[in-house]
């Protein structure tokens, strides 16, 4: 029997409550699954759909192909989200089968190579925190300032997400034994261990003034009101010392992410010990790096490699 559209915003408000509870996922992953499946809702409504069949979701589908508005892998992500809503009311015994049983549906997802920094950015970056300390005049922006430095060391290092960067709190750190407990997507904890002097340097620096924010929670990095640094408080500073160090005015702070694992691979470690380092649920996911690497590598030996330039006789 077909899901009535009345059903399925009672089913929503259930499914909700289980990713909380059982599944455990982050706030951030809850919207995102509400965000597709409201969409698919709205969308009913509009239509005046009454219910949830096979050839309605066919349709739906096909909405976005003839559009063209969504990228394939922002399609792709709504189907599994659609569908892993009615397995659960399958598994719940509510429904006898789901309208994306033998849907057949297959994506074709273009595969896209990381954006990167070159190593000489990444440089001027990590510098410019410093040089911009130097032109400060006040105590309260030089505090700022040793807040920041830290920050962008850590993302480069560690290649953590800022999401990731800004649930780390007081207790997850340890700068004596240089570790930090990292939660990443479906809050599954890794732990990192950081090797740079200079990085555990800049987190001590903080560590001294961080009283002086007056932190009203026990976040590692606390805004200039003591409250927890956000998501895009990271992106405000990161674009500060992006225009500073005269970089891709491209750029995010994936950027770092992405050029910390090309780095990793590029300098001879091991795939799976990247993974493991990147909190990547599958190996798969890693493996884009290495195509980054090797086209680096492949660019340098084309342009560079003096075998190319030799004439031999045949």
């Amino acid at each position: 029997m077909a899901v009535s559209v009345s059903e399925f915003t009672e089913y929503l408000e259930k499914y909700v409550s289980f990713l909380i509870i059982e599944k455990n996922l982050s706030p951030k992953s809850i919207k995102a699954y509400m965000s597709d499946l409201n969409m698919l809702h709205n969308w009913l409504t509009e239509n005046e759909v009454d219910a949830i069949t096979s050839d309605i979701l066919h349709h739906y589908f096909h909405s976005f192909n003839s559009a063209g508005m969504l990228k394939d892998s922002t399609i792709k992500r709504k189907y599994i989200s659609i569908k892993s809503f009615f397995l659960f009311l399958v598994h719940k015994n509510w429904i006898e089968q789901s309208p994306l049983h033998n849907f057949g549906k297959k994506f074709k997802t273009a595969k896209r190579i990381p954006k990167t920094l070159a190593v000489e950015e990444i440089e001027r970056l990590l510098q410019s925190p410093l040089i911009d300390r130097k032109q400060l005049t006040t105590p309260f922006r030089t505090r700022l300032s040793i807040r920041n430095d830290a920050i962008i060391d850590l993302l480069f290092s560690t290649g953590i997400r800022i999401g990731e960067l800004a649930q780390i709190h007081l207790q997850d750190i340890d700068l004596k034994n240089q570790v930090v407990v990292i939660f990443g997507k479906g809050r599954k904890e890794r732990l990192l261990y950081l090797s740079s002097s200079e990085l555990i340097g800049k987190l001590n620096d903080w560590m001294e003034i961080r009283e002086q924010f007056r932190p009203k929670n026990d976040t590692l990095f606390v805004n200039k009101y003591g409250q927890a640094l956000s998501i895009y408080g990271v992106e405000d500073i990161f674009a500060k010392y992006r225009k500073l160090a005269s970089i891709n005015e491209k750029a995010t702070p994936h950027y770092l992410r992405h050029s910390f694992a090309t780095q990793l691979l590029e300098n001879g470690a091991d795939l799976r010990a990247v993974q493991e380092i990147l909190g990547h649920s599958s190996v798969s996911t890693t493996e884009i790096y290495t195509e980054v690497s090797v086209k680096r590598k492949r660019d340098v030996l084309s342009q560079f490699n003096p075998r190319n330039r030799l004439e031999t006789s045949k």
